[in-house]
């Protein structure tokens, strides 16, 4: 969780780490990727570049700092680690950022420059609160490559898992299996490009499972295809959830009804380059597929896990744990244009991007766990201390006194003394109403909310300090 000593001895410098401490605090302060922006002198601009543009402030550095912290907070637990990549495009800033090595192409059809970041971003699995991340795989492609001819191909596909871009998905399984040792268990959870024989055979052990959806038609041992022999199980139970509408998919609002199957099934090692694993692993794959749907494509999920399953409950919560992929959506939506805007950084320099990067990840966690927080009615409530400072929790006592109403009906429900009561005041902020009946804030409220906090901070504390002079 996000502290006021995020980085304490992490860069063998107590200067290096009060400043990487600081970066974070302001960058959730004032929700905004700009040095310029969140500092408030120049002296504090110069020494925000220069941070960034040390040598000993290493990526490795960072990372191993949220690592350590994530850490602390699982210590038997069962945990949820949720992996997937996005791309930070810097092309609209070619011309003024440097080719030192650590930008490259990205997936843009045109105009791609930027680098790749893959975070596990490790939550509770019953509360679904963030604890924060487990690993982060950042990374640059070739700044001239260019995707291989089709002849060259099959080149690619005989080459070590190690040497391919897909590695991404094990190295992140190893870093974080590694960095949770104290947790009860993990559970991993990647999409279906996290579907790789070599993760199934290599990261499972006694306290690791995988729950990754399958990719493709796997040719079974016995020489069938797996979504064929998914097809002939018979139905488990049903259940149906809400789609929302997506009108550029032209996709309209309905409820979905879904049949779901599981069995156990056994898949063989394809590749021509892992001769040294199995040379076959028994899983489980579930199934839940959307039915009445004409011709129209529904949902479809088949789930590949080493977590044996064998009644339609347990079938459910892989259906469950997989769809809490919606977090790390969230987590990019925040870092990209709709929060922190990280691609349109006036940094010079891929390095300095990529650090500052890293950071605003540490920021997200704080929103992360007031909308967590404000979504769960049991369990032990997370204190406001852990995110907040004394003086803050202050004046957001302040502020909750002048947002009620006379009724009970408009009071903050929560206890003074946790995240869920600040939360109610920050989504105020942030323009929500805070009637039991309304629907529970977003992530965008809380972040609005929270920039309209802290200059609501600034100067209340201004006259504080004017009227104890």
């Amino acid at each position: 969780m996000v502290t006021q000593d995020s980085f304490k001895d992490v860069f063998g410098d107590k200067r290096l780490d009060a400043r990487g401490s600081k970066i974070v605090k302001m960058l959730f302060v004032s929700g905004t990727y700009s040095i310029r922006q969140l500092s408030n002198n120049n002296a504090e601009v110069k020494g925000g570049y220069r941070f960034l543009e040390n040598e000993r402030t290493t990526e490795d550095a960072i990372i191993r700092g949220l690592s350590l912290r994530c850490a602390s907070s699982v210590k038997n637990r069962v945990v949820l680690s949720i992996q997937d990549t996005s791309e930070i495009n810097l092309y609209n800033h070619k011309n003024r950022i440097s080719r030192d090595g650590s930008i490259g192409t990205t997936n843009a059809p045109v105009n791609g420059l930027g680098f790749m970041i893959h975070p596990s971003l490790v939550i509770d699995a019953e509360t679904l609160v963030p604890y924060g991340f487990g690993d982060i795989q950042i990374f640059n492609r070739d700044v001239e490559r260019e995707d291989p001819p089709i002849r060259d191909k099959n080149r690619y596909k005989k080459q070590r898992i190690e040497d391919k871009e897909s590695y991404k998905w094990l190295a992140a399984s190893k870093a974080t299996q590694s960095a949770l040792q104290d947790a009860a268990s993990v559970i991993i959870v990647q999409d279906r490009e996290g579907d790789i024989y070599d993760q199934f055979a290599t990261i499972p052990d006694d306290r690791t499972d995988l729950l990754i959806r399958a990719k493709s038609n796997r040719t079974l041992p016995d020489g069938g295809k797996l979504f064929s022999k998914m097809a002939c199980c018979n139905v488990a139970g049903t259940y149906s959830i809400q789609i929302d509408g997506d009108k550029r998919k032209g996709q309209l609002k309905r409820t979905a009804n879904l049949e779901v199957r599981f069995m156990e099934v056994e898949i063989k090692n394809s590749s021509r380059t892992a001769k040294d694993i199995a040379p076959t692993v028994k899983l489980w794959c579930v199934e839940a597929k959307e039915v009445g749907m004409g011709a129209k494509k529904g949902v479809c999920w088949r789930l590949l896990t080493t977590i044996p399953v064998t009644t339609f409950e347990e079938a459910l919560l892989m259906i469950e744990w997989y769809s809490c992929r919606w977090m790390i959506e969230e987590v990019f939506r925040l870092l990209k244009k709709e929060g922190f805007n990280i691609e349109a950084s006036e940094l010079g320099s891929g390095k300095s991007v990529r650090k500052l990067c890293l950071l605003v990840l540490d920021a997200i966690i704080k929103i992360f766990q007031m909308r967590i927080c404000m979504n769960i009615d049991e369990g032990e409530p997370l204190p406001a201390g852990l995110s907040f400072t004394q003086e803050e929790l202050e004046c957001i006592e302040v502020q909750c006194k002048k947002m009620e109403g006379k009724t009970e009906k408009q009071k903050n429900p929560y206890p003074p003394s946790t995240l869920k009561y600040v939360a109610w005041v920050i989504a105020r902020l942030g323009g929500w109403k805070g009637y039991a009946t309304e629907r529970k804030p977003g992530l965008t409220t809380l972040w609005i909310g929270l920039e309209k906090f802290y200059n609501i901070l600034q100067g209340w504390t201004m006259a504080k300090d004017m009227y104890t002079r």
